[in-house]
C-alpha cells in the first residue's frame, strides 16, 4: 500500500476493511474472533478495541498464512474445551466478504459433515489465486498456489479465495502436519486441505462466491476497485429501500446510512458514515452531510455546507 497505516485500517467507504470482515463473521453467528496482528497492531487494536468479542494473537514472524492460523493453537483449544466446534478463517484485507456467503459455506460443511469446507469462484481471469484442482469425478484434491503452479494447473478457472470452514480438532491436526517445502518457504494455509484429504478426511469445495466478492486488496488501485463496488451494494439497497440516487457516479454515501423513502439524493451529495436521513428529504446539489448527521424529515439540504449551518427548508 506504500502507507505507514496498516493495510486493513485503509477505509472502504468510510470504514477500516477490517470492519467489514468481521461484521461478516458476526452476520453468520460468530461469537468469537482471533485476529491475528503483525505490523503495526496497537493500531489496530485500539481501532477495535471497544469489541469484546476479539481476542488479539500476535504473530511476530510473516513466515505464512499457515504460520499465522498456527499462532492462534491456543485459542482454538480453548474454544475446543468451551465445546466449539468449526472454525472459519478469513483473511482481513478481504472486505467485500458477505455473511450470507459465510452462512452457505457453514451450512453446506454442517450438511456435508465435513472435516473442512471451502468456498470457491469461477473466474475469467484466475491470476494470482490458489486453483482448486479436483479429480475426474469432481472431487476435491488439492489448492496448488499460483508460484507453484504447472501450466496445465493455471489454467484452471476455480479459485480459493480464502474462505475456510475446519472442524477444530482437524484443524490443529493438519497445522501439525503444515510443512513450508514451496518456493516461498513459507507455511501455506491451503495446505490443510491436501493434508486432510490424504488422512481420509471429508473436504467439500462449494461454489459460493461471487467474482466481485474474491476482490483483495494489495494496493491502492484494489482498494479503488473495492471502494466502487462497495459504493454500488450501498447505493443499491437505499434504492430497494424507496431512495431517489439522481446519478450514482456524483453521488457518495458511506456505510451505515440510513435514509427514509421518498428521499432524493441530488448529483454531487456526500453522505458520512452512520448518518440518519428521515424521509421525504432532498439532498444537494452540492450538499455535504457529516458523519453521524441526523437530517429531519422533510428537509432540503442544498449547497457544500453542512446540516448545522445549511439554510434549512421544511417542506410541508
Amino acid at each position: 500500500m506504500k502507507s505507514r497505516r496498516p493495510k486493513v485500517l485503509h477505509e472502504v467507504c468510510g470504514r477500516p476493511m477490517l470492519h467489514y470482515v468481521l461484521k461478516a463473521c458476526y452476520d453468520a453467528g460468530c461469537r468469537h474472533v482471533f485476529v491475528v496482528v503483525g505490523h503495526g497492531k496497537d493500531e489496530v487494536m485500539s481501532t477495535f478495541g471497544g469489541d469484546d468479542r476479539i481476542a488479539w494473537v500476535e504473530q511476530s514472524e510473516q513466515l505464512g498464512t499457515g504460520h499465522a492460523a498456527k499462532m492462534c493453537e491456543a485459542e482454538i483449544r480453548k474454544q475446543i474445551e468451551a465445546g466449539g466446534g468449526d472454525v472459519l478463517i478469513l483473511a482481513g484485507d478481504g472486505p467485500l466478504i458477505r455473511g450470507e456467503v459465510l452462512r452457505t459455506l457453514y451450512h453446506a460443511h454442517r450438511d456435508e459433515r465435513a472435516a473442512a469446507s471451502m468456498a470457491t469462484a469461477i473466474l475469467d481471469d484466475p491470476t494470482g489465486y490458489g486453483r482448486v484442482v479436483r479429480d475426474a469425478n469432481g472431487e476435491f484434491v488439492e489448492i496448488v498456489e499460483q508460484l507453484d503452479a504447472t501450466p496445465e494447473q493455471r489454467e484452471i478457472r476455480e479459485v480459493f479465495p480464502s474462505y475456510y470452514c475446519v472442524k477444530a480438532e482437524e484443524l490443529l491436526f493438519a497445522l501439525s502436519k503444515l510443512a513450508n517445502k514451496n518456493k516461498k518457504g513459507e507455511f501455506y494455509l491451503t495446505d490443510i486441505f491436501g493434508i486432510l484429504a490424504k488422512a481420509g478426511k471429508k473436504v467439500v469445495a462449494v461454489q459460493a462466491v461471487n467474482a466481485d466478492d474474491v476482490i483483495g486488496v494489495n494496493n491502492r488501485e484494489h482498494l479503488s476497485i473495492v471502494d466502487s463496488i462497495m459504493q454500488d451494494r450501498i447505493q443499491r439497497d437505499l434504492r430497494e429501500a424507496g431512495v431517489t440516487i439522481v446519478s450514482s457516479e456524483s453521488s457518495y454515501i458511506e456505510s451505515g446510512v440510513s435514509i427514509g423513502a421518498d428521499s432524493v439524493i441530488q448529483p454531487f451529495t456526500f453522505v458520512g458514515r452512520d448518518s440518519s436521513i428521515g424521509g421525504q428529504c432532498y439532498l444537494g446539489p452540492f450538499a455535504c452531510i457529516p458523519r453521524e448527521s441526523i437530517v429531519p424529515e422533510g428537509t432540503t439540504i442544498a449547497g457544500n455546507v453542512s446540516p448545522d449551518t445549511a439554510m434549512l427548508e421544511q417542506r410541508g
